[in-house]
């Protein structure tokens, strides 16, 4: 006799009121005698069907699946309420339309097929090749899905689903477990693709257990700030291609638009050039993106001066302001300090380090730097410059966008070129660009 835990699959060998692994009471059920007496196929990798990828007709997203949809997946696509999930599913799948052949299935859990005909006319999306069915009960969804054969199937959202077998309301844990594992198991089985919608919490996590995130194939996550146009969509987990790869989208009245060049998007045309700006590349996966990292500093009016950060690590800022007053010497103790990444992108790149620095000293002396000039590296506790992963990819982005001057880390580029000024300290960093103290 086996006995198992519907919440986390433990398994014991009798029964107990309360699970060791996740404390959770009256989990506990008798495993089917079934479950032990099927046999599975054994297939041989030999002989494994190889399926192409469906592409979905939009570069961006193609990219960050990939190359886009892989026959039998199952997805998840989070974000924020009101981020535009649901607009970039729709492009998506009209995209998906045009580009493949067969349908698309539209589950409806929070909207009825007429209100989401609405923003069809107002994206500009036919409805020809795509289906709706208004229903949240778990099996006539997966007979639904098997009886129509769709090419892809959307299901907006995951937290309206109800399995009728468990007396737990929709959106719960229990329910949310569920569903997702029926539908894995449908993808499967018909090898059509499903993409799941999901929302995110105040603290960033997809909502309902982080268990989804574990039994999906891959997780998608649109990012972005409602009061700015852009929108990142970031995968965290893709089991059939690198992670972190992001796609650029902008959000118009039309829906969100693929943004070619992303680096136009957060960087003004000709980018620094005042006092407080400094140019810097990030690194979004494998794409790099020029920003603008922009510093004011003012006397302070109050006993102890103020540090605020946009889109910056507070933390980090702070410690930053230390090694610059302790190492390089600058007069901090009586200034408020603010730093802001132009745009509204929250970066954690340590590459911005030296950026930032040189932004802050540049506006307490009110020295610009040098026109058309990137600055990229680490800055150390003890003041030191540490080299920036990826400096090649860093540094040819920068040029094919006209920069001409590079403050780099000392010996952190295997060959020299044309423009480059390598750092070694912060102390070197301010002299080399005649900020004074």
């Amino acid at each position: 006799m086996l006995y198992h835990c519907q919440q986390c699959d433990s398994q014991y060998s009798k029964w107990q009121g309360q699970c060791d692994e996740c404390s959770k009471w009256g989990t506990i059920r008798e495993a089917s005698s079934s479950e032990h007496d099927q046999s599975a196929v054994v297939t041989s990798i030999d002989t494994a069907h190889s399926a192409p990828r469906f592409s979905t007709g939009m570069h961006e997203f193609d990219n960050v699946l990939g190359g886009g949809l892989v026959p039998g997946s199952l997805l998840l696509l989070a974000g924020d309420p009101g981020i535009g999930k649901s607009t970039l599913i729709l492009q998506a799948i009209h995209a998906f339309a045009r580009k493949n052949t067969g349908t698309v299935l539209y589950i409806c859990g929070e909207e009825s097929p007429e209100q989401i005909s609405l923003r069809m006319v107002r994206l500009s999306v036919p409805g020809d090749r795509i289906q709706f069915i208004s229903d949240t009960r778990l099996g006539a969804i997966i007979g639904a899905i098997k009886k129509h054969a769709p090419s892809l199937v959307v299901v907006d959202s995951i937290q309206t689903t109800i399995d009728a077998a468990i007396a737990s309301e929709a959106g719960s844990v229990t329910q949310l477990r569920a569903s997702t594992a029926q539908f894995l198991a449908c993808a499967k089985q018909t090898s059509i693709p499903i993409v799941l919608i999901g929302h995110v919490t105040k603290e960033g996590t997809v909502a309902g257990p982080q268990l989804l995130s574990h039994m999906v194939d891959v997780v998608l996550y649109l990012e972005g700030d409602r009061l700015h146009e852009y929108r990142l969509l970031r995968s965290s987990k893709n089991r059939f291609g690198p992670t972190n790869q992001v796609g650029v989208f902008s959000m118009t009245e039309q829906g969100l638009v693929e943004v070619k060049n992303p680096s136009q998007l957060f960087l003004e045309e000709g980018g620094g050039g005042h006092p407080g700006s400094v140019v810097s590349v990030i690194m979004e996966g494998s794409r790099p993106f020029l920003i603008e990292i922009q510093s004011l500093t003012n006397k302070t009016s109050y006993g102890y001066p103020k540090r605020a950060a946009s889109g910056f690590d507070l933390s980090r800022l702070e410690l930053l302001l230390a090694v610059l007053q302790r190492r390089a010497g600058l007069k901090l103790e009586n200034q408020d300090v603010f730093l802001n990444v132009v745009g509204g992108l929250r970066v954690k790149d340590p590459a911005l380090d030296l950026a930032a620095c040189l932004a802050i000293a540049s506006s307490l002396s009110n020295q610009p730097m040098p026109h058309k000039s990137i600055a990229l590296g680490e800055v150390g506790l003890s003041g030191e410059v540490r080299p920036a992963a990826h400096l090649e990819t860093r540094v040819s982005e920068a040029k094919r966008l006209g920069f001409t001057s590079f403050f780099v880390p000392k010996h952190s580029a295997k060959d020299s070129f044309s423009g480059m000024h390598q750092i070694s300290n912060i102390t070197q960093a301010l002299s080399s660009l005649g900020i004074s103290k």
